[in-house]
């Protein structure tokens, strides 16, 4: 039994270690008041200035026992709390976060529901090249019943000498083709003018991986109320990706999909690295519907029904895979795309797991 006066001081500890915790509620409540009002002038919520006026002046009180190293870094500790605690309310007051609304949005596109539980499969070529081509991969996807058909019409290259699309000729194509065959479009637009006029040929507008911080493209994309299936950015972390999309809500469009299209790492065995994880992560801190782009994630026809198995598997919404008549002779990322009959093993492989 330990002696009266170890008790004593072990009472005494305890009453001090709820007064401590009391006094640190107080100052995160604080904390959370400082950061909505940052949030309302617009300043960044970490001020590193700030920091080491405090950090000074508590060394500068320091009577020990605690050296002036150590005091430094319980109060490091307590201002990085601090910081986490105001991203954390921030990331609770995005509209597009789980913690803002609790029920999944679903995107509807006139009868196909894409977000509630039944996932969807998008495919088609990379870039649109004539009507005649596109008019063949759509014969093959109602063939095969897939309703919703991609295809490239301005096309953002690495290279200014590759082909970069055939601009509003590639949307008419695909609005024809889309026409004919009863199929959902969808394409990417890179310039904020051309959002009102992709309304009239597209029935989604896709923000691609390049220009998922072209801020004016996201304003623009928020200012109508057309789908729009925003990428993941070659290198964006997934707070960056969904602040991307509140540009797109906060405009008042609410009907965003996210897509994972794969990320820039050192590994040289896929095109990208895919980002599996990054679906179970965005499901829970977004309503949004969430799907997985394996053609650019992977960029390897010998795995890509494994990877949409795998993203299916993780909780996504929807596969995105590239489809063309002939490869071979395909004017952007030849390798990628699949023919006719590798598209067709491609989805029975994905439709004999049950997840599609």
């Amino acid at each position: 039994m330990a002696p009266k006066n170890l008790k004593q001081m072990r009472s005494q500890l305890d009453k001090i270690n709820l007064q401590l915790l009391e006094l640190l509620s107080e100052r995160a409540r604080i904390v959370q008041a400082i950061g909505r009002e940052k949030e309302k002038q617009g300043v960044p919520r970490f001020d590193p200035v700030r920091e080491r006026d405090m950090l000074d002046e508590l060394v500068a009180s320091n009577k020990g026992p605690f050296s002036h190293e150590t005091v430094r870094h319980l109060f490091k500790q307590i201002f990085q709390a601090s910081l986490t605690l105001q991203q954390e309310e921030h990331i609770k007051h995005l509209l597009v976060s789980r913690k803002k609304r609790r029920e999944d949005t679903i995107v509807q596109l006139d009868g196909i529901a894409i977000g509630d539980g039944k996932p969807v499969l998008i495919a088609g070529p990379c870039s649109v090249e004539s009507l005649e081509q596109v008019r063949q991969v759509a014969s093959v996807l109602k063939q095969t019943g897939i309703s919703v058909m991609r295809g490239g019409a301005f096309k953002p290259r690495t290279s200014p000498y590759d082909f970069q699309g055939l601009g509003v000729e590639g949307l008419k194509i695909l609005k024809e083709a889309g026409s004919e065959f009863g199929l959902k479009t969808i394409s990417e637009i890179v310039d904020p003018s051309h959002i009102p006029l992709a309304c009239d040929y597209i029935d989604v507008i896709q923000i691609g991986a390049r220009n998922m911080q072209n801020f004016e493209l996201l304003k623009a994309a928020g200012d109508v109320r057309k789908p729009i299936l925003l990428k993941r950015g070659l290198a964006a972390t997934l707070d960056e990706f969904l602040h991307a999309a509140e540009y797109i809500v906060s405009r008042g469009n609410t009907q965003v999909m996210l897509i994972e299209r794969g990320i820039r790492t050192y590994e040289k065995a896929t095109r990208n690295t895919l980002d599996i994880s990054a679906v179970p992560i965005l499901k829970q801190e977004s309503h949004l519907p969430v799907l997985v782009d394996v053609t650019h994630s992977t960029g390897r026809k010998d795995i890509m029904a494994a990877c949409a198995k795998a993203a299916l598997a993780a909780g996504a919404d929807g596969i995105m895979v590239e489809v063309h008549p002939d490869p071979a002779t395909a004017l952007s990322d030849a390798a990628q795309q699949l023919n006719f009959e590798e598209f067709a093993r491609f989805l029975a492989e994905v439709k004999k797991s049950g997840l599609l």
